[in-house]
This record gives C-alpha cells, sequence and structure tokens, in this order.
C-alpha cells in the first residue's frame, strides 16, 4: 500500500539496543508508540492534524505519526492496521472510511494487546474509546439552523456526507435533515444525500450536475472537507454564489477565498490540530492503563464527557467558519 507518510521506519527508529558489557544493563524504557490512520492523506485537514499529533508526542515523550492512504478507501486502512499490529504499536487510532470493514481487524489488534481509538465513529464496535470534539446532534443541527437562514428558510437543497459508509457523516446528515423537517417546512431535500464530500472533483462534478437537474436549487449542505470546496467552485463558475448557499466544514485555509467571495456562506469545525493533540493524549493514558472517566480534563478541551456504556469521549469545541474569523483561523495554520 502507498502511503503519504515519508515511511514507517520511523516507528522504530532509535529503539534502545542491548549492551554486551559483561552483566547486561536494563534496557531503557521503550517509548510509547501511537499510530493514527486516517481517511485520506494530503488534504489540509489530516495534515493539520498531523502537526496537532506531532505536537502532543513531543510534549509527552512518546512516538506519534500519522499514516495517510493514498484513497479514501476502508481496504487501504484496513492494510495500514494490519501492518501496525505486526509492528505491535501499543495504541492504533483510525479516522474510519467503513466502520464495519475495519471491525474484524480491530478486534485482532485488541486480541494482540493494542488499544484501538477511533475518532468519528460514535458506534464502533472493537475499539476501547472512541473521541469527538462535538456532539452529533449538535454539529448536524448547527449546520442545518446556517444553511436554513443563509436560504431565508425555504427552497429546494442537497446534502453530501464523505461516504455512505462514514456512520458519523450520515448521523450529522440524519440530525440536520429531521431539525428541517420539524423546523424548516418549506425546505426541500431534493433527493438522496451524495457520498461526494471526501473528493473535491466528485463534489465539483455533483454540484454541477444538481444545478443543471434542479434549476431553482437554492442550497448544498456539505459533510466532508473536500464538500464545500467542490460545491463552492462550482456555483462560483456558474455565477450562482447569490442564489445558491454552500454551508459545511472545512479547512479554513483551502476554503477562505470561497468564504471571502460568498460561494461559502459558513461552516463549523473542531480544530483537526486539537483532535491530533487529543488522540495522543487520550492515546497515552491508555496506552498506561488508565482508564477515562466522566468530567475528566483534557487539555484544550477541558472537562469532558465519558460514557463508559459507548465508550464515547464527549467535548463540545465547535468554531465558526464565516467571513469574520476567516482570517483568524487561517493564520492559526488551519
Amino acid at each position: 500500500m502507498t502511503l503519504t507518510r515519508r515511511s514507517l521506519l520511523a516507528a522504530t527508529a532509535g529503539l534502545p539496543t542491548a549492551l554486551a558489557l559483561g552483566a547486561a544493563p536494563a534496557r531503557a524504557q521503550k517509548k510509547i508508540q501511537i499510530a493514527t490512520v486516517v481517511k485520506i492523506g494530503g488534504i489540509p485537514w489530516f495534515n493539520a492534524m498531523e502537526v496537532g499529533i506531532k505536537k502532543a508526542a513531543q510534549q509527552l515523550g512518546v512516538e506519534a505519526w500519522m499514516i495517510g492512504p493514498t484513497q479514501a478507501d476502508a481496504a487501504q486502512q484496513v492494510r495500514a492496521v494490519e501492518d501496525l499490529i505486526a509492528r505491535k504499536v501499543d495504541v492504533i487510532c483510525v479516522v474510519p472510511n467503513d466502520a464495519q470493514a475495519l471491525e474484524p481487524v480491530f478486534k485482532r489488534a485488541q486480541e494482540a494487546g493494542i488499544k484501538v481509538l477511533t475518532h468519528e465513529s460514535p458506534e464502533q464496535k472493537f475499539n476501547d474509546w472512541n473521541i469527538e470534539l462535538t456532539t452529533v446532534e449538535g454539529f448536524g443541527e448547527t449546520h442545518m439552523e446556517a444553511l436554513a437562514k443563509a436560504m431565508g428558510g425555504e427552497g429546494k437543497y442537497i446534502v453530501y456526507v464523505g461516504s455512505l459508509t462514514v456512520p458519523l457523516h450520515n448521523k450529522w446528515a440524519d440530525a440536520a435533515i429531521a431539525l428541517q423537517k420539524a423546523k424548516y417546512p418549506k425546505m426541500q431535500l431534493v433527493t438522496d444525500r451524495f457520498g461526494v464530500a471526501e473528493s473535491l472533483d466528485d463534489s465539483y462534478r455533483t454540484a454541477l450536475d444538481q444545478m443543471r437537474a434542479n434549476p431553482d436549487l437554492k442550497g448544498i449542505l456539505a459533510f466532508g472537507s473536500q464538500g464545500p470546496i467542490g460545491a463552492a467552485r462550482a456555483v462560483e463558475e456558474r455565477g450562482k454564489i447569490a442564489s445558491v448557499a454552500v454551508v459545511g466544514p472545512f479547512s479554513p485555509g483551502q476554503g477562505a477565498k470561497y468564504i471571502k467571495s460568498g460561494a461559502i456562506r459558513e461552516g463549523f469545525i473542531w480544530n483537526p490540530m486539537l483532535a491530533g493533540e487529543v488522540i495522543v493524549r487520550v492515546g497515552t493514558m491508555v496506552a498506561k492503563g488508565q482508564t477515562p472517566t466522566d468530567g475528566m480534563e483534557i487539555e484544550g478541551l477541558g472537562k469532558v464527557s465519558v460514557d463508559p456504556k459507548t465508550r464515547n469521549i464527549l467535548a463540545k469545541k465547535l468554531q465558526p467558519i464565516n467571513k469574520d474569523t476567516i482570517d483568524e483561523l487561517v493564520a492559526m495554520g488551519l
């Protein structure tokens, strides 16, 4: 499997070797190793997450790195996890493309004594903990409120998710659509959601197709970091900035020009750098045999809710992305 990570050799570099000095001295303690497998490498969102992973690793004195498959493909993630099991790392964290496809390999990791974390997968099986920086309902509903405001509470809209097999994106969409139906009956979802929002090109083409099929389309709600970017590009090219509202989460640096032009009206994110830091902090904790507890504090998040039954660690850290905040967010490197 081709990975965007330059090499996984860093995972084993610098491990202590025994010195032949008569009676062998005690070996230096091996650093905790935490590997994170993201959905796809090379896109701004996960580049920012990698910065956070490296920052926390340096602060905590652990070895932590990120693996980015070349495509948003479940099979590539499975092969990456299999490789990490063979390397006997301490903690594997995955941002799943397909939660179910990962269940067998997660089970093997746990059986090998490896702690398994996930991010953006609140109903994952065979993980130890899942980490979220927002609630499912809150994220979906906040975006729908922004779309409804931009559309004036009426008209046709479509929804993107990263993939039809990414549980969290689809739950966000479910929450958004449920709010629309209950609160904004004059808005109309014109077709089933599209699983294109992890691809800029697919998001762009879908927006063009849907604007042709629905000349009176008024909104595009995109869950997945490339979705708003591709949709905004299409809206801008078609000269429909004023008539078609694009709303959704994205990396500020990638989408700044579209926020400033109005092609993207607004979005909300958690900070992917912070997510990377939290993954390493929780990974270090569980590697040491510590159990997360409700109300505990995590640096950067404050107090978090911990549900041992669902194995979810939940925080509330949403950041609006709009014309008022974009410059500050870009300056932060997001």
